[in-house]
């Protein structure tokens, strides 16, 4: 069985998180961890970005790859937040380049009540956004079991 191992990076707004989203959605291959299905998966470090700007990106990502790290998720949190990380993109394509792994925005499925409040807002109103936030909201029946 192909053996995976990967980072989970959280917002700060939420340091006091215990995981237990990211890590049922990682446990039953759910949201952005569907990619993962039928796969051994190795969860190598979970830390937060530190806060804006986001001082943790430039160095804990390279512990995770000392780890063996070879994906990092950039924690669904920073997409549902109020308002969500205005630097996602940019930490994407830093930790992309920096550290030549995949990057996926992402983890847990966005709870139903988190996607009709931002729906409302019209925060992901943008081809972009709908791109990102696609694999995260496809099974209704988990946004619900997330809520």
């Amino acid at each position: 069985m192909e053996k995976i191992r990967l980072g989970i990076i959280i917002c700060d707004r939420y340091r006091t998180c215990a995981g237990g989203k990211c890590f049922k959605a990682l446990h039953n291959r759910e949201g952005a961890f569907a990619r993962y299905l039928g796969k051994d998966v190795v969860l190598v470090g979970y830390t937060t970005c530190n806060g804006c700007p986001g001082g943790n990106m430039e160095y804990t990502p390279d512990e995770m790859v000392k780890n063996g790290a070879e994906v990092i998720h950039l924690a669904t949190g920073m997409l549902v937040g109020y308002p969500p990380c205005t630097r996602i993109n940019y930490f994407k394509k830093y930790l992309e380049s920096k550290y030549s792994l995949q990057v996926v925005l992402g983890t847990h499925p966005i709870p139903e009540k988190y996607y009709i409040e931002h729906q409302k807002l019209g925060t992901w109103n943008t081809e972009s956004w709908q791109e990102i936030i696609k694999p995260l909201v496809q099974n209704k029946k988990e946004c619900l079991d997330y809520n």
